[in-house]
């Protein structure tokens, strides 16, 4: 395999007390130890991480938790979202303020679930900056870990804060969908709390999700790059194409695998590729860079998604934060539903009726798990994962060390993605 191969996770190559080693292109080469220590106050202090003495031994916070020298073959664990966990605050920050309004309550519907506490997991944003640092050769100025100040319409002169306005859009366009899928889907809750369709009324829930879509409008037109502009807008058209699809769906297209994997792409992973690619075209990268980061977005979307549908069956609505079997109870044949139909025959009229009779979502539920529909659709999803990791892994070879730490993360990302509980 082409491209840079790492064979320990980023803090135990940095910190570990045997000599280092790269292995590119299938040849090892060992690399000087004391530079790689040297770089370490550097990389700790461009992340702003604490440092302190704790019984004599060095520790760290975020990017370097655990600091201290591994045993031989000891697995040092880094969770990839505290590598970019301080700059994400201030990315979140600048969120909140750029959806200010004169009107109370589109306001207050617009930063519903912008409110600290109730943000989600983030792993839009958190992908973003890791795919940005994962391809830069400079560590992060200190100055982007403030919050950008600057009005949404103004275009930004740094490249970091152009990539940084890619989260930001990213998040809206996510929120406005999920605001625009609980009216469709007439959801009671999101995140753990209740709708916005439910708090404040469809029509509210709407015209706000149709106002963060303007805001984002607003501040990618201010990056003044046609292609990704163009990027990011077809992921919007994207977005009422998966709708339209779900609505209108033949019955051919109900019981068709391929047809649900197209319209999983255009509802979720479309905006995970295209904001991924626009961030390796704002950091100058060339076609063949920009094209890997399209393949992980999507490949990562696409898992994200796969595994949603399992924990619509497996997961609690109390751990998922949505009503469980919600995607039964909306009338949609999902991964696990349709591998479950080649088993089970009688799933089909079920599924061309959308569920609709009254024991049809229980007789479905059953025999989804009577069948291997779950255990496919996680082999699915895992395998979607593992050509993510791919395109991270296929990237050109870099020496940057910061770089190295945030091609680990991605790929531990989608590890994550696959083992998540809601």
């Amino acid at each position: 395999m082409r491209g840079l191969h790492i064979g320990r996770r980023a803090a135990q190559f940095l910190c570990s007390a045997q000599q280092p080693s790269l292995s590119v292109c299938g040849s090892t080469a060992a690399l000087p130890t004391e530079p790689l220590r040297a770089a370490l106050p550097t990389l700790a202090a461009a992340f702003q991480l604490q440092t302190r003495l704790v019984s004599g031994s060095r520790t760290t916070q975020g990017f370097m938790q655990g600091w201290q020298q591994p045993k031989p073959q000891e697995s040092v664990a880094v969770d990839p979202f505290s590598l970019v966990r301080e700059e994400i605050e201030t990315v979140s920050e600048r969120l909140r303020r750029s959806i200010m309004s004169d009107i109370p309550a589109l306001e207050r519907a617009a930063e519903y679930f912008f409110k600290l506490g109730s943000e989600g997991k983030r792993l839009r944003p958190s992908m973003l900056l890791l795919m940005a640092s994962s391809l830069s050769s400079a560590l992060p100025n200190a100055l982007f870990l403030t919050v950008d100040e600057a009005p949404p319409n103004q275009h930004p002169t740094e490249q970091r804060r152009r990539q940084q306005r890619i989260a930001e859009i990213t998040e809206m366009i996510h929120v406005a969908s999920l605001l625009h899928d609980d009216v469709i889907d007439n959801a009671a809750t999101r995140r753990g709390l209740m709708s916005l369709n439910a708090f404040m009324g469809n029509k509210i829930a709407i015209l706000a999700g149709d106002f963060l879509l303007a805001r984002a409008s607003v501040t990618l037109a201010s990056l003044r790059n046609t292609e990704v502009i163009e990027l990011l807008s077809q992921v919007i058209e994207h977005l009422v194409a998966g709708e339209i699809l779900q609505m209108t769906s033949t019955e051919d297209a109900l019981v068709s695998l391929d047809h649900y994997v197209q319209k999983t792409f255009y509802k979720t992973a479309s905006l995970m590729a295209n904001s991924c690619k626009a961030i390796a075209i704002l950091g100058g990268q060339p076609q063949e860079v920009a094209d890997l980061s399209w393949q992980f977005g999507r490949h990562l979307g696409l898992a994200f998604q796969f595994v949603d549908d399992i924990l619509d069956f497996t997961s609690s609505a109390s751990t998922l934060g949505k009503p469980a079997l919600n995607d039964l109870k909306s009338g949609i044949a999902t991964a696990p539903v349709l591998f479950a139909a080649e088993e089970f025959p009688e799933l089909r009229p079920l599924i061309l009726r959308k569920f609709k009779s009254s024991s049809d979502v229980q007789r479905a539920q059953q025999l989804v798990f009577r069948s291997q529909g779950i255990q496919r659709t996680r082999a699915m999803a895992a395998d979607h994962a593992g050509m993510a990791a791919k395109s991270i892994q296929d990237m050109p070879p870099t020496d940057a060390l910061h770089a190295l730490a945030c091609r680990q993360a991605l790929i531990d990302l989608t590890a994550k993605v696959l083992t998540r509980t809601k």
